[in-house]
């Protein structure tokens, strides 16, 4: 047995198989329960096909692995999700992300099984196991229609040039979409809620929607301090009744910024920040630079879209450079110009040396943070002698172990480099709105994520009002959890305080979470059955068409909180 630093990273298969078969399936399993590890670390433990990862505090799971020498020697990594979230300890440093990136666990050759998703949820708490997943929206054939510029709901990308090729209720052809997008629209109707459920004991039980709201709101009321969590896969316009009901409840609400880019928000509070836009990027950069992120598995279509086409001022890839930074050897790396392997949690390291090297300071060292001085300076002449550069930077900058400070010191990198040429930042977000759910909450109370209205009014405390600190410190009597799958991607202690509290599920397929739930809500599909506002990675707004009715009863996620909000008001004796 050794210690390693477990990391963690999506894969595109892991999207594929989330959205063609769900998260209860074997396919989806046999993804996220995967590890990736060096040749000789393998060999060294004797490790051929299988090993037990082991947290800090000694809870364990026996993984696949992957042997690849892509992966540095010391790290094991494996995407987020059940399996990586047992090993995740809670502690997150007071910015409400714990360590995804440089977690320290234990890992060892075992030929035991796999630990199965039914054994995973258990160790996490799950109210219920037998989960009535499967269920599909029936498809019947009829009107052929081509809808034109459909926008995506998969990422912050928000492609919004696809074409949909309808029959009756089946989408038959996506045309532009990119894998993960494919398989969301051809495969929208499998897995869905059709039907409102209670909980009863260990069982779900169907019951009508005014049966579910009533019990939803009767926990909320009922609740002390309730948080409202998700809304990253909705719309603008739902967040805004969700942080509504917040304000009604005197709770919390926040967004998956929380364990993301949250120190992107801090760094830009502490630092300020230069950022841009896509069609600077296709029009002016000849320079990008991508820090931490993989597109490839993470915004498919990113580089077709904004870094191979031909700009107004740059003859498209041929005229750019393309820089990547990461602690592995990804598939972008191969198709870099330039590939910079940095140390696992040593990313300021480097960048602050960047910021010597521009400033005619000297470095000592011959090594900075696994990187040869001699590279060092070499990159520092690139960014500095670029046209217009862009530094496009993912979770391996906000979710290690400095967590804002990464982001902070980017952020000063980028000033600096202002002085000599033009320089932006991108980051690069996840779901497709969890920029809108930070717009939203800055407009209606000035603060991005983690707002509290215990006292009346909002407050924000990264580190105690972010939505896994409550969870973690247990400071929340109930949940609504609205278009987001927490047990997908929190760590362990915070999933097992939604096992001793009410839980209210709004979504429209089957999660993790549902098997936590003590109410589940269908929803509609935003971006293909409910129509809505959404903000692209850019802060650029986007409006999402409607292509599709929802199933018959089910209502879409901000009718469902306008009915939840009007039935709270009531149960308090009208008071707003």
């Amino acid at each position: 047995m050794r210690e390693f630093i477990l990391n963690t990273e999506r894969r595109t298969s892991q999207a594929m198989y989330m959205e063609g078969y769900g998260k209860f399936s074997p396919e989806y399993s046999q993804v996220v329960s995967t590890a990736e590890m060096n040749p000789e670390d393998a060999k060294a433990l004797g490790i051929r096909d299988r090993a037990k990862l082991i947290s800090r505090d000694g809870v364990s799971v026996v993984v696949n692995v992957r042997i690849t020498d892509r992966v540095p020697t010391g790290t094991v990594f494996l995407p987020p999700g059940p399996w990586a979230n047992v090993l995740i300890t809670e502690g997150t440093d007071a910015i409400g992300v714990p360590s995804f990136r440089d977690e320290k666990i234990y890992v060892d050759a075992t030929t035991e099984p796999i630990t199965s998703l039914n054994e995973v949820l258990k160790i996490l708490g799950a109210k219920v196991l037998q989960i009535p997943h499967g269920t599909d929206i029936p498809l019947k054939s009829g009107e052929k229609r081509i809808v034109e510029n459909v926008v995506c709901p998969i990422c912050a990308e928000l492609c919004d040039y696809l074409r949909i090729e309808l029959d009756g209720n089946r989408i038959v052809r996506n045309i532009g979409g990119c894998a993960k997008s494919v398989s969301k629209f051809l495969n929208y109707h499998k897995d869905r809620i059709l039907k409102p459920y209670v909980r009863v004991n260990d069982r779900f039980v169907e019951v009508s929607l005014e049966e579910a709201l009533e019990r939803a709101a009767d926990i909320l009321v009922n609740a002390k301090y309730p948080l409202i969590y998700g809304l990253s896969i909705t719309s603008v316009e739902t967040d805004e009744y969700a942080i509504q009901l917040a304000e009604l409840l005197r709770g919390a609400v926040d967004n998956p910024s929380t364990f993301c880019h949250g120190p992107t928000s801090l760094a830009v509070q502490e630092a300020g920040g230069i950022f841009t836009t896509f069609g600077d990027v296709i029009n002016l950069a000849d320079l990008i630079i991508f820090w931490g992120s993989d597109p490839i598995n993470s915004h498919v279509n990113h580089l077709s879209r904004n870094i191979v086409p031909k700009g107004r001022f740059v003859g498209g890839r041929r005229d750019r450079k393309i820089v990547v930074i990461d602690v592995r050897r990804t598939e972008l790396a191969d198709m870099a110009d330039l590939f910079i392997q940095v140390k696992p949690g040593r990313d300021i390291e480097l960048i602050t040396a960047l910021r010597m090297a521009l400033h005619d300071l000297d470095i000592e060292m011959d090594n900075v943070a696994g990187v040869p001085r001699d590279m060092v300076y070499k990159l520092a002449d690139m960014m500095a002698s670029a046209k217009y550069g862009v530094i496009m930077y993912g979770l391996g900058i906000t979710e290690n172990g400095v967590k804002h400070r990464n982001a902070e010191e980017l952020m000063r990198l980028v000033q600096d480099l202002n002085e000599y040429t033009k320089f932006a930042v991108m980051p690069m977000r996840g779901h497709y709105n969890v920029v809108g759910s930070n717009e939203a909450s800055l407009w209606l109370t000035g603060y991005p994520y983690a707002v509290d209205f215990a006292r009346g009014f909002p407050r924000m405390y990264v580190g105690v009002t972010t939505a896994m600190d409550l969870l973690i410190n247990g400071d929340v009597d109930a949940a609504l959890i609205v278009g987001h799958d927490p047990v997908a991607s929190f760590p362990r202690k915070a999933i097992q305080h939604l096992s001793r509290i009410p839980v209210i599920v709004i979504d429209p397929k089957w999660s993790l979470t549902t098997a936590f739930a003590d109410v589940i809500i269908p929803s509609g599909m935003t971006g293909i059955e409910c129509e809505g506002s959404a903000y692209r990675m850019d802060k650029i707004p986007i409006r999402l068409k409607k292509i599709l009715d929802p199933p018959p009863g089910v209502l879409c996620d901000s009718e469902i909180l306008k009915l939840i909000i009007d039935k709270v008001i009531n149960k308090k004796g009208g008071k707003a």
